[in-house]
This record gives C-alpha cells, sequence and structure tokens, in this order.
C-alpha cells in the first residue's frame, strides 16, 4: 500500500468531475486522499447547470498539517475557488505547500487561489481562458495547454484535460517519492522521462 497522502480543498460549488475524478483514481492507485474544506459536515459540487452531489468533508481547513501530505489538489468551479481565495486558511494552505517545496495541482479556475497565495510570478501556467489575464498581471506566464507542469506545480484548464492533470500529478508525486526533483516545462517539452 502506497503511504502518499494527497489533499483536496474545497468547498460548496466545486466542479464535480474536477473533484471526483481526482479523488477516485488516487484513490484506486493506493493513495490516501483526504477531502478539506472550511467547515465540516459535507460540500455540494456543481455539475454542468445546477448542484450536483454532495462529498463528505475529511477535516477542516483549520486542522491541517500541510507536513502530513505529498501534494495538493484544488479543484475549480467558479463558485469554489472564488470563495476559498477570500479565506485565509486555505491562503495559507497554498503558501505553505509552496514554502515546503510540495506539489500542488490547479485546475480551471482554481488558479485564482494561485494568484490570491502570491505563488505564481515567475511560472509557466495553464487555466480556465478566462483566468490568462489575472495570471499574467500576476507575473505568470500563461499556455494554452491541456496541462502544464513547471517544477511542482500542476496546471490544466477544464475537465476535458483531467486524464492528462492526474497522470502528470501521479508522476510528479512518484519522483518526489523516489527523490527526484519535479520537472520543468523546458524538460516536459523535451521528453525528459528520468
Amino acid at each position: 500500500m502506497d503511504d502518499t497522502s494527497i489533499l483536496i480543498m474545497a468547498t460548496n460549488g466545486f466542479e464535480q468531475s474536477e473533484l471526483e475524478v481526482p479523488r477516485d483514481r488516487l484513490r484506486e492507485a493506493g493513495m490516501r486522499v483526504v477531502v478539506a474544506s472550511p467547515e465540516a459536515g459535507r460540500i455540494t459540487g456543481w455539475e454542468k447547470k445546477d448542484w450536483g452531489r454532495p462529498v463528505d468533508v475529511d477535516l477542516v481547513l483549520d486542522d491541517v498539517d500541510v507536513d502530513d501530505y505529498d501534494a495538493l489538489v484544488l479543484p475549480s468551479g467558479q463558485i469554489n475557488p472564488d470563495i476559498l481565495r477570500l479565506n485565509q486558511s486555505a491562503v495559507s494552505i497554498v503558501r505553505s505547500f509552496v514554502r515546503k517545496d510540495k506539489l500542488i495541482a490547479a485546475i480551471c479556475h482554481a488558479p485564482w487561489l494561485l494568484i490570491e497565495a502570491g505563488v505564481v510570478f515567475g511560472r509557466v501556467v495553464t487555466s480556465w481562458p478566462s483566468l490568462r489575464t489575472d495570471l499574467e498581471n500576476a507575473g505568470a506566464m500563461w499556455r494554452d495547454q491541456e496541462m502544464v507542469s513547471d517544477n511542482g506545480l500542476i496546471t490544466s484548464r477544464s475537465p476535458r484535460d483531467l486524464d492528462a492533470f492526474v497522470a502528470a500529478l501521479q508522476v510528479e508525486v512518484e519522483r518526489a517519492r523516489v527523490g527526484k526533483t519535479p520537472r520543468t516545462v523546458e524538460e516536459l517539452a523535451a521528453g525528459e522521462r528520468g
């Protein structure tokens, strides 16, 4: 059994597939996956044009110890990251993951949290297209690609990119477990596999 622990941070209005797909695939791969939210109980997703299914919250944000996790996953939805970027505990968790050189994977609108935490300057990222200007104004270099991996920061554009998003996270978690540094954009472009 893998002893890798992944934290998914979300609240009401998360994009249904962007929480469930990483959660389920990472659990199937033997990883411990914990869903954290500002409040205990359940949070409800957004699916297509209406509220989706509820998801159980395993831990409240104020009880998160970043040292317990190997990676942070930030699902999107327009509502979810907009609420979380106003939550000081959520922003502090993002900053702590970056300070401790731990992996972060953010998809679609979730990079709003990265902007709020002040951690995108000089980084190569992607996102939902409407965030491009926000990210560039925060000093990031935006690319229109299904997945961008830049030194431990993995970003994707939308639910269509979930396969590439989760696969990149799994690869980078494994690299970290064996003591290899995260790949850069240049290494990925060159096809570096080692």
